[in-house]
């Protein structure tokens, strides 16, 4: 009886530890908040709906182009000759902004348009959006995060919306049992259902990755009550590429997480593996996950790929990052710049070689898509890196760890390209008409964060120039150095880190006790 006792009384002590803790980053955060004078951002959003709520009547103006910004959705019109684009954000190196504008681009005309209508979702980035035929054409959107502008708030938001392009009128659907507030998740129609995957959940005090899915139903409106199963399954994961194959398959490869193994120590992974969920033999609302061996070229472990699928049954992706030397405070990345295709029937990737027709003539043996030979199909294996001695970066796959070399090329000291798409992250990535469009994204060059929106157009059937609508710009927005309120920001944490020693100094006899 006396060891049991003992042992609660032990757990009682962890649990008034941990809870002490929250109270004091909670307390840290609060007097940083009055000193930046920002608001709670659960108040900050509530007064962005009511100005949402506010607009009266659609509107739909020429506008120019739209504004450098990442993690935004771009998809194509299902039936017109036009792009769509929503929400977003851009950090300029002392605030975050960010946007809920929606703008479509005609392509014939080259011609933007911002489009205002009444009660539609609040500022937002690392959302999904997916437009579907269905009654003139419909716009579908989960999720997302709204960061405060120091970044020391965030909101993660789980609603869910529907445009109508026919009518220009947003909806909010209101439907039990959805998916949990996230950001970074990923979502792709299929089969008259909304299929939702991954993401992750931060408030800048802890954090929370997932793998859970979740299907809607674009007939009744509901979210589906689905059985997985089986014991394979993705780990979790954000930032991972998500394709719907013509035969009702869903395919997941990529993205990233980050685990804490122990105090002061993370572990970041870059995911190199590929699943797919198909509707188990059963029938019904059951799946299965299998893991997918895909053949052909081997892709470099990347996350925050642009991806996109065509009618022709493949998968395009674009750029992708990894981060090395990695740490508390500082995370440099690799960028990529590859143009992939993953063939969806066959499993197979191609790396695309976009080669102007007068060098084609000159090496007929050389071909537009470059495919390794048969011994190239086994999937990545898992790397890991440790830097510093305090945090480990892996790179994750389902064979042994063995040394990893990346050929990503590092945008440090390198002279960006303006006749073609540069290294990035986040691009804005879809196809209409046989085209493949990319827009914005960012990179980050020593310090500096640079967010883009240079914009490309290259013909998926000649693969022999991109075109370039909108020029790459290194200066598309002011940098401003927060030096000076990084050392405030230092001098307030130090004060509050006083006041932390002189609680402990005042419960110190009191933790002795339990």
């Amino acid at each position: 009886m006396g060891k049991k006792d003992k042992n609660k009384k032990k757990g009682k002590g962890a649990e008034k530890t941990a809870m002490k803790t929250d109270k004091k980053q909670a307390a840290k955060q609060k007097k940083m908040l009055e000193k930046l004078g920002e608001a709670d951002i659960a108040e900050v959003v509530k007064s962005l709906e009511a100005e949402e709520g506010r607009i009266k009547a659609i509107t739909e103006e020429i506008c120019p182009p739209p504004t450098p910004r990442a993690n935004f959705t771009l998809v194509s019109h299902p039936d017109k000759e036009e792009l769509i684009m929503f929400g977003g954000e851009l950090y300029n190196g002392a605030k975050v902004t960010v946007y809920n504008d929606l703008f479509f681009y005609n392509i014939p005309r080259n011609e933007w348009k911002q489009l205002k209508s009444p009660s539609g979702p609040t500022p937002r980035s690392g959302h999904q959006m997916v437009a579907v035929a269905t009654d003139g054409g419909q716009l579908w959107l989960f999720g997302g995060e709204h960061a405060s502008p120091s970044q020391l708030q965030f909101y993660h938001y789980k609603d869910l919306w529907t445009m109508s392009l026919k009518t220009r009128q947003w909806n909010k659907v209101t439907a039990p049992n959805g998916p949990s507030a996230r950001s970074g998740h990923r979502m792709v129609a299929s089969k008259k259902r909304l299929f939702i995957f991954g993401g992750f959940h931060d408030n800048n005090q802890s954090y929370h990755y997932y793998n859970d899915v979740h299907v809607f139903s674009l007939e009744s409106y509901q979210w589906l009550k689905i059985e997985i199963a089986g014991t394979i399954a993705p780990a979790v994961r954000s930032g991972c590429c998500i394709a719907a194959a013509p035969d009702g398959k869903i395919y997941i490869w990529g993205g990233y997480a980050r685990t804490s193994m122990k105090k002061d120590l993370d572990r970041g992974i870059t995911h190199t593996d590929m699943f797919s969920l198909d509707q188990d033999k059963s029938g019904g609302d059951k799946y299965k996950w299998s893991m997918v061996k895909a053949g052909g070229y081997r892709p470099k472990p990347r996350n925050s790929v642009g991806c996109t699928v065509a009618p022709n049954g493949k998968a395009y992706c674009f750029g992708g990052v990894m981060d090395v030397n990695e740490d508390d405070e500082n995370v440099q990345g690799q960028f990529g710049d590859e143009l992939l295709a993953f063939d969806l029937s066959t499993q197979a990737w191609r790396l695309l070689d976009v080669v102007a027709k007068s060098k084609k003539k000159k090496d007929n043996e050389k071909s537009n898509d470059v495919e390794m030979d048969e011994n190239a199909a086994e999937p990545a294996k898992s790397v890991t890196t440790t830097t510093d001695g305090i945090f480990t970066v892996t790179v994750g796959g389902s064979q042994p760890s063995t040394p990893f070399v990346s050929g990503i090329p590092s945008l440090f000291g390198n002279k960006r390209r303006t006749d073609a798409p540069a290294p990035r992250m986040n691009p804005g990535l879809c196809v209409c008409k046989g085209n493949l469009y990319l827009f914005g994204g960012l990179y980050e060059e020593d310090e500096k964060q640079h967010t883009l929106n240079d914009f490309y157009a290259l013909d998926l059937h000649k693969l022999e120039q991109w075109k370039v609508i909108i020029a790459g710009n290194q200066k598309a927005h002011d940098w401003i150095d927060d030096s000076e309120s990084s050392s405030s920001d230092e001098e307030c944490s130090d004060d509050d880190d006083d006041d932390d020693d002189d609680d402990d100094d005042d419960d110190s006899s009191g933790m002795d006790t339990d």
